[in-house]
């Protein structure tokens, strides 16, 4: 049996820092808007010309597609952490840490956290390291079909039997918790946390009924990929230039699909639905060709100095994962931060996103140049361990 490995690939590292990225283009939607704008951007703020344009590029190439890569990243992290040896090693402690961690994270400062969601289904993914690639991906694809049928189900039930009079009253209702929930924000840190943590907990629980047998999914074929070489750059060239030309076109009509039977249809509950059941399959398929794309550049020698590049993101995401919150925080929440929650329109959202990307490309090679860890990687591993790791390189 494999044990786990202690040397970094860099294809994997590359791809995790470029998941890392790119969700913040859906997050920031998140931290500027309440979670009813998220699911119905005609709820909040202006929806016309380019503000339309940023969330039509956001929703066709970004949405669920980094957190697709992400979720899949995290199953083949398993292995590399916990081998397929008889004992899971630090697997567990590993997994608790990261729930209090993202406990805090969601409960204090972000509603939208997504480590509590990976710890729960980084303790059940585990059990099934040993599986063949065969066995891995049957059950994999099983568990992303269920979930397509939970969500993309239940979204259509509720469309069809909600009656027009019966919308109208929801979207009223939404307002008054709209406005409640945009003046606790602007009102300062600490004035947002009781709503805060009211959306965090209810999320957490349909997070883990809507879309946690996709991610417990997308863990076990990660960990296929991962068993079958493919997320070393292990394939040929050949195999991942077609791959990447035939998936990433398909997933791109797919998710432009989405798109615009959600524009046409004026972001209705029946076209809602229409384009969740278009995205939710199609986000997959994009998803698998931004991987392939990303294995492709790995193995050229021209790209090699890019994907480094990015592999320092990936070597940090879990810093640059939460370093995000801070900032976005700081911006959006009131004292001591901005305030600006509310305010701050899509093509402007776009623009943060842009400087943060930036930022995080600088700095994650820096800091790596003279650190072996990101400072969260090194307490998480810190606290796994239960003693203080050597982080400064010699």
């Amino acid at each position: 049996m494999a044990e786990p490995q202690s040397n970094r690939l860099v294809s994997i590292d590359a791809l995790r820092g470029i998941a890392v990225l790119g969700i913040l283009m859906m997050n920031v939607q998140g931290f500027a808007m309440t979670p009813m704008a998220y699911d119905d951007p005609t709820m909040m703020m202006d929806l016309t010309g380019a503000n339309l344009t940023v969330w039509s590029v956001a929703h066709t190439f970004f949405a669920m597609k980094f957190i697709t890569i992400f979720s899949t990243l995290f199953g083949a992290g398993i292995i590399l952490m916990a081998g397929e040896g008889d004992t899971t090693g630090k697997h567990f402690p590993r997994m608790l840490w990261l729930l209090l961690i993202g406990a805090i994270h969601a409960y204090v400062f972000w509603w939208g956290d997504i480590l509590v969601h990976y710890a729960i289904l980084g303790m059940i993914a585990v059990s099934a390291r040993k599986m063949s690639v065969g066995k891995l991906t049957f059950f994999g694809i099983l568990l992303i079909l269920i979930g397509g049928a939970i969500m993309v189900g239940l979204t259509y039930l509720g469309a069809l039997f909600t009656p027009p009079e019966g919308a109208s009253e929801e979207q009223q209702m939404m307002a008054g918790i709209q406005e409640n929930m945009i003046t606790s924000f602007q009102a300062g840190f600490i004035n947002h946390i009781p709503l805060n943590a009211m959306f965090a907990g209810i999320g957490q629980v349909v997070n883990l009924i809507f879309m946690g047998p996709r991610t417990l999914g997308l863990m076990f074929i990660g960990m296929a990929l991962y068993k079958s070489g493919f997320l070393s750059a292990a394939w040929s060239t050949s195999r991942y230039l077609i791959l990447s030309v035939v998936v990433i076109a398909v997933g791109v009509y797919l998710n432009w699909m989405s798109t615009t039977t959600m524009i046409s249809g004026e972001f209705s509950p029946q076209a809602k639905a229409d384009g969740l059941a278009w995205s939710f399959f199609g986000s997959v398929v994009l998803a698998f060709g931004y991987a392939n794309l990303v294995m492709l550049l790995s193995k050229v020698g021209l790209f090699k100095l890019v994907i480094a590049w990015f592999a320092s993101v990936g070597r940090m995401a879990f810093t640059n994962y939460l370093s995000q919150t801070l900032i976005m925080t700081f911006i959006f929440v009131g004292a001591p931060g901005l305030g600006l929650f509310g305010t701050v329109e899509r093509v402007d959202q776009l623009k943060l996103v842009l400087l943060v990307w930036t930022l995080q490309l600088i700095w994650s090679p820096l800091w790596l140049s003279r650190f072996k860890f990101g400072p969260l990687e090194w307490l998480w591993r810190s606290l796994t361990y239960g003693k203080l790791q050597p982080i400064v390189k010699r």
